[in-house]
Protein backbone atom coordinates (compact mmCIF):
# COMPACT_ATOMS: atom_id res chain seq x y z
CA UNK A 1 0.00 0.00 0.00
CA UNK A 2 1.27 3.47 -0.89
CA UNK A 3 1.23 6.40 1.53
CA UNK A 4 1.49 10.11 0.73
CA UNK A 5 3.58 10.85 3.81
CA UNK A 6 6.13 8.31 2.51
CA UNK A 7 6.34 9.97 -0.90
CA UNK A 8 3.73 7.62 -2.42
CA UNK A 9 5.83 4.59 -1.43
CA UNK A 10 5.29 1.78 1.07
CA UNK A 11 5.76 2.67 4.71
CA UNK A 12 9.15 1.42 5.97
CA UNK A 13 8.92 -1.76 8.04
CA UNK A 14 10.71 -0.22 11.00
CA UNK A 15 8.06 2.54 11.21
CA UNK A 16 5.29 -0.06 11.04
CA UNK A 17 6.95 -1.92 13.92
CA UNK A 18 6.90 1.24 16.06
CA UNK A 19 3.18 1.95 15.55
CA UNK A 20 2.31 -0.56 18.30
CA UNK A 21 4.91 1.01 20.59
CA UNK A 22 3.41 4.46 19.99
CA UNK A 23 -0.05 3.08 20.74
CA UNK A 24 0.96 2.26 24.33
CA UNK A 25 0.99 5.90 25.48
CA UNK A 26 -2.11 8.05 25.89
CA UNK A 27 -3.17 10.44 23.15
CA UNK A 28 -2.39 13.43 25.40
CA UNK A 29 1.15 12.16 25.95
CA UNK A 30 1.40 11.45 22.22
CA UNK A 31 0.73 15.11 21.53
CA UNK A 32 3.34 16.21 24.07
CA UNK A 33 5.88 13.73 22.67
CA UNK A 34 5.21 15.05 19.15
CA UNK A 35 5.86 18.58 20.42
CA UNK A 36 9.28 17.46 21.67
CA UNK A 37 10.10 15.78 18.35
CA UNK A 38 9.02 18.89 16.44
CA UNK A 39 11.32 20.98 18.65
CA UNK A 40 14.15 18.69 17.58
CA UNK A 41 13.19 18.96 13.90
CA UNK A 42 13.20 22.77 14.23
CA UNK A 43 16.76 22.71 15.55
CA UNK A 44 16.07 22.98 19.28
CA UNK A 45 17.04 20.24 21.69
CA UNK A 46 14.68 17.60 23.04
CA UNK A 47 14.02 17.68 26.78
CA UNK A 48 14.83 14.01 27.45
CA UNK A 49 13.74 14.28 31.09
CA UNK A 50 10.29 15.31 29.89
CA UNK A 51 10.27 12.51 27.28
CA UNK A 52 11.20 9.96 29.94
CA UNK A 53 8.38 11.22 32.16
CA UNK A 54 5.90 11.04 29.24
CA UNK A 55 6.82 7.46 28.41
CA UNK A 56 7.26 6.08 31.94
CA UNK A 57 3.59 5.01 32.31
CA UNK A 58 3.85 2.88 29.17
CA UNK A 59 6.91 1.18 30.67
CA UNK A 60 9.08 2.13 27.70
CA UNK A 61 12.64 0.90 27.80
CA UNK A 62 15.39 3.19 26.49
CA UNK A 63 15.29 1.43 23.10
CA UNK A 64 11.51 2.01 22.89
CA UNK A 65 11.98 5.73 23.62
CA UNK A 66 14.65 6.06 20.93
CA UNK A 67 12.59 4.09 18.40
CA UNK A 68 9.45 6.13 19.13
CA UNK A 69 11.32 9.40 18.66
CA UNK A 70 12.84 8.12 15.41
CA UNK A 71 9.44 6.96 14.09
CA UNK A 72 7.73 10.24 14.98
CA UNK A 73 10.62 12.19 13.48
CA UNK A 74 10.27 10.22 10.24
CA UNK A 75 6.49 10.59 10.11
CA UNK A 76 6.47 14.33 10.86
CA UNK A 77 9.42 15.29 8.65
CA UNK A 78 8.27 13.15 5.70
CA UNK A 79 4.72 14.46 5.92
CA UNK A 80 6.02 18.04 5.93
CA UNK A 81 8.41 17.27 3.07
CA UNK A 82 5.57 15.95 0.90
CA UNK A 83 3.11 18.67 2.08
CA UNK A 84 0.57 16.18 3.40
CA UNK A 85 -2.41 17.81 5.07
CA UNK A 86 -3.38 16.83 8.63
CA UNK A 87 -6.54 14.93 7.69
CA UNK A 88 -4.77 12.80 5.08
CA UNK A 89 -1.93 12.05 7.48
CA UNK A 90 -4.40 11.05 10.18
CA UNK A 91 -6.19 8.67 7.81
CA UNK A 92 -2.93 7.10 6.65
CA UNK A 93 -1.69 6.60 10.22
CA UNK A 94 -4.99 4.95 11.15
CA UNK A 95 -4.59 2.62 8.16
CA UNK A 96 -1.22 1.64 9.61
CA UNK A 97 -2.85 0.76 12.92
CA UNK A 98 -2.35 3.86 15.04
CA UNK A 99 -5.50 4.46 17.13
CA UNK A 100 -7.69 7.35 16.02
CA UNK A 101 -7.14 9.40 19.21
CA UNK A 102 -3.37 9.09 18.75
CA UNK A 103 -3.56 10.02 15.06
CA UNK A 104 -5.70 13.06 15.83
CA UNK A 105 -3.30 14.18 18.60
CA UNK A 106 -0.26 13.74 16.36
CA UNK A 107 -1.91 15.51 13.44
CA UNK A 108 -3.13 18.43 15.53
CA UNK A 109 0.45 19.16 16.61
CA UNK A 110 1.69 18.53 13.06
CA UNK A 111 -0.89 20.90 11.55
CA UNK A 112 0.00 23.66 14.01
CA UNK A 113 3.70 23.39 13.08
CA UNK A 114 3.62 22.43 9.39
CA UNK A 115 4.63 25.84 8.05
CA UNK A 116 7.40 26.20 10.64
CA UNK A 117 8.75 22.76 9.72
CA UNK A 118 8.70 23.47 6.00
CA UNK A 119 10.37 26.85 6.52
CA UNK A 120 13.06 25.27 8.69
CA UNK A 121 13.71 22.49 6.16
CA UNK A 122 13.90 25.05 3.35
CA UNK A 123 16.48 27.10 5.28
CA UNK A 124 18.64 24.01 5.84
CA UNK A 125 18.37 22.52 2.35
CA UNK A 126 21.16 22.50 -0.20
CA UNK A 127 21.36 25.78 -2.03
CA UNK A 128 23.56 26.66 -4.96
CA UNK A 129 25.00 30.09 -5.43
CA UNK A 130 23.88 32.18 -8.39
CA UNK A 131 26.29 32.55 -11.32
CA UNK A 132 26.78 36.10 -12.61
CA UNK A 133 29.00 35.40 -15.64
CA UNK A 134 30.72 32.49 -17.35
CA UNK A 135 33.69 32.37 -19.73
CA UNK A 136 35.29 29.36 -21.35
CA UNK A 137 38.06 28.58 -23.77
CA UNK A 138 39.70 25.53 -25.27
CA UNK A 139 43.50 25.29 -25.14
CA UNK A 140 45.16 22.96 -27.60
CA UNK A 141 48.82 22.94 -28.51
CA UNK A 142 49.11 22.26 -32.24
CA UNK A 143 52.83 21.81 -32.29
CA UNK A 144 55.88 22.46 -30.21
CA UNK A 145 59.53 21.50 -30.49
CA UNK A 146 59.55 20.76 -26.74
CA UNK A 147 56.79 18.12 -26.86
CA UNK A 148 57.41 14.64 -28.22
CA UNK A 149 53.72 13.79 -28.52
CA UNK A 150 50.57 15.85 -28.89
CA UNK A 151 48.39 16.32 -25.83
CA UNK A 152 44.62 16.46 -25.80
CA UNK A 153 42.66 19.72 -25.60
CA UNK A 154 42.04 21.30 -22.22
CA UNK A 155 38.94 23.32 -21.36
CA UNK A 156 39.34 26.37 -19.13
CA UNK A 157 36.21 27.54 -17.27
CA UNK A 158 35.91 30.78 -15.33
CA UNK A 159 32.80 32.11 -13.65
CA UNK A 160 31.71 34.40 -10.88
CA UNK A 161 29.20 33.39 -8.24
CA UNK A 162 27.20 35.35 -5.70
CA UNK A 163 27.35 33.94 -2.19
CA UNK A 164 24.57 34.24 0.39
CA UNK A 165 25.81 37.68 1.45
CA UNK A 166 25.66 38.98 -2.15
CA UNK A 167 29.44 39.15 -2.59
CA UNK A 168 30.86 38.08 -5.94
CA UNK A 169 33.57 35.40 -5.93
CA UNK A 170 35.55 34.35 -9.01
CA UNK A 171 36.07 30.62 -9.65
CA UNK A 172 38.24 29.04 -12.33
CA UNK A 173 39.34 25.51 -13.19
CA UNK A 174 40.40 23.39 -16.12
CA UNK A 175 39.47 19.90 -17.25
CA UNK A 176 40.20 17.44 -20.01
CA UNK A 177 37.81 17.11 -22.93
CA UNK A 178 36.64 13.73 -21.57
CA UNK A 179 35.80 15.24 -18.16
CA UNK A 180 34.12 18.18 -19.89
CA UNK A 181 31.90 15.79 -21.90
CA UNK A 182 30.86 14.06 -18.68
CA UNK A 183 30.32 17.44 -16.98
CA UNK A 184 28.14 18.67 -19.85
CA UNK A 185 26.15 15.42 -19.90
CA UNK A 186 25.46 15.65 -16.16
CA UNK A 187 24.43 19.30 -16.46
CA UNK A 188 21.94 18.41 -19.19
CA UNK A 189 20.57 15.54 -17.10
CA UNK A 190 20.17 17.84 -14.09
CA UNK A 191 18.44 20.43 -16.28
CA UNK A 192 15.97 17.78 -17.51
CA UNK A 193 15.29 16.66 -13.93
CA UNK A 194 14.79 20.24 -12.72
CA UNK A 195 12.48 20.93 -15.64
CA UNK A 196 10.37 17.94 -14.60
CA UNK A 197 9.78 19.24 -11.05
Amino acid sequence: MKFRFCGDLDCPDWVLAEISTLSKITSVKMRLLCAQVIKDLLGESIDYAKVEKLTSDAKYELSDVKASIAALSFILSSAAKYSVDSDSLSNELQQLGLPKEHSVALCKTYGENLLKLQHSFLQRSLKLNQLTWLEWRVDFVLGCSELREMTEPEIQLRFSELDSSGASRPVSFSMTSQKFSLFLSELKQAQRLMGGL
